[in-house]
């Protein structure tokens, strides 16, 4: 499942698109979706007899579109809140557009959200646990202290107030996200800090003269990075929780962005169009579970003491 929603964010631009794969016109033929890529790139330009042109009433000779023919952001106000049908296969928001491209194209949004905003806390909480646990003495306990401090603050409620005051946007998102969501990952890596420390091989390089940075990073940290590998997963599932909230909410991100949240968020006014509310919610509960089962399934096979209790 994990695989199948990173395959589906990659692939986004291929799989929903308004843009066709091949296109016969005017006795040429044309690729518009790598050429858009090579576009964005630099490498290239548009011929000037597809720019900014409806590929759908152009009459080509020939054109095979994705299977999703739709942008997320395509707006057709001839069709709004249009039921599921062959054309729209999950329905149309107020606006005329494809909730299936928006679902899509909205998983590139909350998994790059997730992968962001836990590679900064992961770099946070690694640096100020291993200094937490390999020290300990006063440097532990000015850490433990911040650590409190963290957990004492509201986070959803300070990513509110930051969002609301500042401009949206996804990058700012991802990283409030990630600025303050560490604790977790800190506390396990000083928890394994403290209990390989001591270990021989350890007090073997401290006699040896190998410096601190080294036994920390090249010594200890590969071997502590079991448990909080378990915190990495978990944490994805969570910023991608957060990231739908804020976005369910109207904030957080620009108003443009389609996002799973977002599109939660028109059902709630339109509560007729259930599509709305249903297909953006199974995506949110799917994503969550299929992370937390990999989460579990982490932590049943790099857990010692849970792998005794079941042999």
């Amino acid at each position: 499942m994990v695989l199948g929603l990173l395959t589906v964010a990659v692939l986004a631009d291929v799989l929903a698109n308004d843009k066709p794969y091949y296109m016969r016109y005017r006795g040429k033929d044309y690729f518009p979706i790598f050429r858009g890529y090579l576009v964005k790139l630099g490498v290239g330009k548009w011929p000037p007899e597809i720019l900014n042109v409806d590929y759908r009433d152009l009459g080509a000779e020939r054109a095979l579109f994705p299977p999703v023919p739709y942008r997320s952001d395509g707006v057709d106000l001839a069709a709004p809140f249009a039921d599921p049908s062959l054309d729209h296969w999950l329905g149309t928001d107020k606006l005329g557009r494809d909730v299936m491209a928006g679902i899509i194209h909205g998983s590139r949004v909350s998994l790059s959200i997730g992968f962001v905003s836990v590679g900064i806390s992961l770099v946070i909480g690694i640096v100020l646990g291993a200094l937490a646990g390999f020290f300990g003495s006063w440097v532990d306990l000015v850490i433990s202290r911040l650590f409190e401090l963290m957990l004492a603050i509201p986070t959803f409620f300070l990513l509110i107030t930051i969002a609301a005051v500042l401009p949206p946007s996804i990058f700012l998102t991802m990283t409030i996200i990630g600025l303050t969501s560490w604790v977790g990952i800190a506390r396990f890596t000083r928890n394994e800090f403290l209990m390989i420390r001591n270990l021989d091989y350890v007090t073997a390089a401290i006699a040896l003269g190998v410096s601190n940075r080294k036994i920390m990073f090249r010594h200890i940290l590969p071997n502590a990075l079991a448990p909080v590998m378990v915190s990495v997963v978990l944490g994805i599932a969570a910023a991608i929780l957060v990231e739908s909230s804020l976005s369910f909410l109207g904030i957080g991100v620009p108003a443009d962005l389609v996002t799973w949240g977002s599109i939660l968020n028109e059902a709630r006014s339109n509560t007729f169009a259930w599509w709305l509310a249903v297909f953006p919610g199974v995506a949110i509960f799917v994503t969550v579970l299929a992370y937390y089962l990999v989460g579990e399934g982490l932590r049943d096979a790099l857990d010692p003491r849970l792998r005794g209790s079941q042999g």
